[in-house]
């Protein structure tokens, strides 16, 4: 086979691992884009109390999905290695870490829903309807520790179908329940014909209501396709912990996990910063982050497909391969990343009116998305560097860098442009994008020299 052929047979195995994986983002954003529209339509309160506590949830779902990385890094490897048993026997273990992990998340947040908003210098007349929202929101933390850990574990053996299609499966019920539980019953006419729709009118708690049900439907059939795999089924297997199989998936998981904490507790940390602008921030910096989720989906999904395919390379002992992998990966992020930034800093104002009818968010919300839109392309090259490493199982770089970069960068910078510059919204992404480029510059090193198998 020559060299072209090759490189084009890496390039349709990528493509075939990373579109469900980008398409099942795709949606989770529309959804979340249709999710904060739906709410702000109900005012700037009802938007900054959801957004108020989007970073605790990114904090919630980081870690868990940090946890689930130790299962992709061992069932990819065991699969490359032509390991099936070892394999099946680590997805019935990753079935018992989602059991203990969901009852122990759910304690913990419904534990704090009730000072979390206060703790996250909420304004107060917005703490009780935040609090609220959180509270229904994480109940059903048990089945959403399923959906995130085993989907890891059906990417981790090469099936990314399932997750995309459960996904779109939730999304699409979550958008119908939106309408029925956030609206009051109205009549609407379509193609002249008046038609009345049954709703509750909860408003915000009705989001969360919406949200809620559709998470318990992923976790159920996410176990479903789990248990239907032929590749990584815990059928017959022993659903006791095994210490040969979660002492190296934890080995492996660990620094991710304290990586995710420490970074998700850093946008805690950044979001109370912002929340203590007052609503009109809060409100602006919510629009945006919703926005610019978008166009981060051509990376992260990218990011799973380098995890498993590094995965499989080390497993099987091929050093060339995981070098091919490693430059089209790269190229194609590039690529990718630049088409993205552009495509944010032309529709930003587009993409912000959406959400808001208030000027002052609107102008606020379009300006700090036009620029942090000029560090998309940077930003791909850490999360496809730290996918590569994931996949070998080399966690500890990552966890270091990240760590450093969000505290001493965002957060310090923050800090002191906030309190000692009497800086505003401008100044805090501005110092995001500082975060980004520094992220850019330190994961150079690592993702650009040569990856041996022998550095695993």
């Amino acid at each position: 086979m020559n060299k072209k052929k090759s490189n084009s047979n890496i390039l349709l195995i990528i493509i075939a691992l990373a579109w469900p994986t980008v398409l099942e983002h795709l949606m989770q954003t529309a959804v979340q884009y249709i999710d904060v529209a739906m709410v702000g339509s109900l005012g700037t309160d009802a938007t900054a109390a959801v957004g108020a506590t989007t970073t605790v949830s990114w904090l919630v779902n980081g870690t868990v999905s940090a946890l689930s990385i130790g299962f992709l890094a061992y069932i990819s490897q065991a699969l490359g290695a032509k390991d099936s048993i070892k394999a099946a026997r680590a997805g019935a273990q990753a079935v018992t870490v989602s059991v203990l992990c969901g009852l122990i998340c759910t304690a913990l947040t419904l534990s704090i829903s009730g000072i979390l908003p206060r703790l996250m210098q909420v304004d107060e007349d917005i703490q009780s309807l935040a609090s609220q929202y959180f509270f229904i929101l994480y109940s059903p933390m048990l089945f959403r520790c399923s959906t995130i850990i085993l989907g890891t574990v059906l990417r981790a053996s090469g099936d990314t179908k399932s997750p995309m299609l459960i996904g779109i499966l939730v999304n699409v019920l979550n958008i119908l329940l939106n309408f029925i539980f956030i609206y009051p019953s109205r009549t609407v006419t379509l193609l002249g014909y008046s038609v009345e729709i049954f709703g509750f009118g909860l408003g915000v708690q009705g989001a969360a209501i919406a949200s809620a049900i559709a998470f318990t439907l992923g976790g159920i059939l996410t176990f479903v396709a789990l248990m239907r795999s032929p590749v990584v089924s815990p059928k017959n297997q022993s659903f006791l912990p095994n210490k040969e199989i979660l002492l190296p998936c934890l080995k492996i998981s660990f620094p991710n996990m304290l990586q995710r904490f420490g970074t998700s507790l850093g946008y805690v940390v950044f979001a109370s910063m912002v929340n203590s602008l007052g609503e009109i921030s809060t409100a602006a910096h919510t629009i945006a982050n919703t926005v610019e989720s978008a166009f981060y989906i051509p990376a992260y999904g990218m990011q799973t497909a380098a995890a498993t395919l590094a995965g499989n390379a080390v497993g099987a002992l091929d050093g060339k391969m995981l070098k091919k992998l490693k430059k089209t990966f790269l190229i194609l992020e590039c690529i990718l990343m630049a088409l993205s930034g552009a495509a944010l800093f032309f529709s930003a104002e587009a993409l912000v009116s959406i959400f808001t009818e208030d000027p002052t968010v609107f102008a606020l919300g379009s300006t700090v998305l036009k620029m942090v839109a000029l560090s998309e392309p940077l930003f791909g090259i850490p999360i496809i560097a730290e996918g590569f490493l994931q996949g070998m199982g080399k966690t500890v770089m990552p966890f270091v860098s990240n760590i450093l970069c969000m505290w001493l960068v965002r957060i310090l910078g923050t800090f002191i442009a906030l309190n000692f510059f009497a800086g505003d919204l401008l100044a805090v992404w501005g110092c995001m994008i500082a975060h980004n480029v520094v992220l850019f510059i330190v994961f150079l090193f690592p993702i650009f020299r040569t990856i041996k198998i022998e550095d695993r």
